[in-house]
């Protein structure tokens, strides 16, 4: 009984700061995309309350694109830098011990790769480890803040564009992913072509470094 009565309680919590943010607007979503991107877990808040904000039509849907792609870059480099600053240890406090070690080593694979995927999926991905590993491992400050902005940048357009042309099916869509896999379809052939993008970009910007 307990219990039924925390979950509910928690579930109405949730609506109303779901209900506060949206209420703010850009303002709300730019805050919210520096906390996602930040190691606190918002479940894919950003997508959804981009969807949300864009299917009411209230203002153009890059100013919303805008306001969470930047409160997003923020968050990211905040945690960069941080990591940065504090080296394994930080990664060891907000990740945990057990699982730095494998996803330290998917990063050292990936590289780039990962960094483009994680930025562009709006589905649950390691992203603000990836974020702070990136930091750890030396990753040229110049170079992550270009992937992460432009994969950002896509992938809130996309989603507020499509919001913006079917309302509530959309939405519903992003709330469930699970549910509607013509648009995790779509989704994978942008991914795609953003992460092809990026290999050409890095490979691109690793020549200089060569000739030098």
């Amino acid at each position: 009984m307990f219990t039924e009565l925390l979950q509910t309680a928690t579930r109405k919590r949730s609506k109303g700061f779901a209900a506060y943010l949206s209420h703010l607007g850009a303002f709300g979503l730019f805050s919210l995309a520096i906390l996602d991107s930040l190691p606190f877990p918002t479940f894919g808040g950003p997508d959804i309350l981009i969807a949300i904000l864009a299917a009411r039509h209230r203002a153009p849907w890059y100013e919303y694109s805008a306001a969470t792609t930047a409160g997003s870059l923020i968050g990211a480099f905040l945690t960069f830098r941080l990591a940065r600053h504090a080296g394994v240890a930080y990664l060891n406090k907000y990740f945990g011990t057990g699982r730095v070690p494998r996803l330290l080593k998917l990063f050292e694979v990936w590289g780039t790769g990962a960094l483009a995927i994680s930025a562009a999926v709006p589905f649950p991905t390691p992203t603000s480890f990836l974020f702070a590993a990136a930091g750890v491992s030396e990753y040229p400050v110049k170079k992550f803040l270009l992937v992460v902005g432009l994969c950002r940048a896509v992938r809130y357009s996309l989603i507020a564009v499509l919001a913006m042309h079917y309302g509530r099916h959309f939405v519903r869509a992003v709330r469930h992913p699970d549910q509607y896999w013509g648009w995790l379809l779509l989704f994978a052939v942008v991914i795609g072509s953003i992460v092809a993008g990026g290999i050409v970009l890095n490979k691109r910007l690793e020549i200089p470094s060569t000739a030098d």
